[in-house]
Parts: structure tokens; C-alpha cells; sequence
């Protein structure tokens, strides 16, 4: 990867429906070269998707809970139940395994706390769970979906 490979991954992260002859102008290369090096890095799996963002609050889930979940059960047949648990609640839209005293760290977008109540119910049905910790967001002081690139090999 060299520095136009990042100028375009840049771009792109800022806003990926620029059009291919502004982009290519942007990073000082012609459409054709531009589109190859675009296809290369979708080949090579840096760019994984393009996809639409979308205003949480417009979508009337403006709350952001943060879930902590700890267990007692650390096997391989644990994790893919609770991993199909998870996988069939929309409002989770992160899912981290930690080191540390927290198991998993979850990310669910609600309406209210009637929602993620609804949600809770729906998790502690699905998998048994030691412990449980629930966190709401007050405010969000940054959110940002742009990686850096110059870490990027």
C-alpha cells in the first residue's frame, strides 16, 4: 500500500459516493488506474463494504446502551449459542469479546428504556449469563466510522 492507496481509503471513508473521476483527480491519477487501485484494495479485503450511515436519532434509536456480560461458561459450544442469541436481535449492532473482568461488551441502539428492556428480556432468554450490566449513553462526544491509514502496510 503507498500514500495514494491511502489518499483514496481517506476519500472513501469521508465519502464513498464520490464519483470515480473526482476521486481519481483528488489523488492525481486518471479514472482507469484509480478504479484498478479501488478494485485491488476490494480484492485484497482492506475495503469491505460500502455502505449507507444513517441518523440514529431519525431512525428513532437515539439511545445507546452499552452491555456488559459476564459468564461462568467459556467453551466453544457457549459461544455459539450465544453468538446465534445475539446474532437474531437487531438493536445489537456491536459485539466485542474482552480480556479483563467483562466477558462481552455489546453495543444496542433503542428507542427507550422500554426497548432495551424488551431487548434485555430477549438476550437473558436466549443464553444463560452470569452477570449482566447495563449502560446508557448521555451524550456522545465522538463517533467515527474513519480508520487511520497510516498504520495501513
Amino acid at each position: 500500500m503507498d500514500d495514494i492507496d491511502r489518499k483514496i481509503l481517506t476519500i472513501l471513508q469521508a465519502d464513498a459516493t464520490v464519483a470515480l473521476a473526482d476521486l481519481a483527480e483528488q489523488v492525481n491519477l486518471s479514472t482507469t488506474p484509480c478504479w484498478r487501485r479501488i478494485k485491488a484494495l476490494e480484492e485484497k479485503g482492506v475495503i469491505t463494504r460500502r455502505v449507507a450511515l444513517l441518523d440514529p436519532v431519525k431512525m428513532n434509536v437515539g439511545l445507546t446502551v452499552f452491555i456488559a456480560i459476564r459468564t461462568s461458561q467459556h467453551s466453544l459450544d457457549w459461544l455459539t449459542r450465544f453468538q446465534r442469541a445475539i446474532d437474531g436481535i437487531p438493536e445489537i449492532v456491536e459485539v466485542y469479546r474482552m480480556s479483563g473482568q467483562i466477558d462481552y461488551l455489546l453495543r444496542a441502539v433503542v428507542p427507550d428504556i422500554a426497548a432495551y428492556d424488551s431487548v434485555y428480556k430477549r438476550i437473558i432468554q436466549r443464553i444463560e449469563l452470569s452477570d449482566v450490566t447495563s449502560m446508557m449513553a448521555m451524550e456522545v462526544i465522538k463517533a467515527t466510522t474513519v480508520l487511520p491509514v497510516t498504520y495501513a502496510e
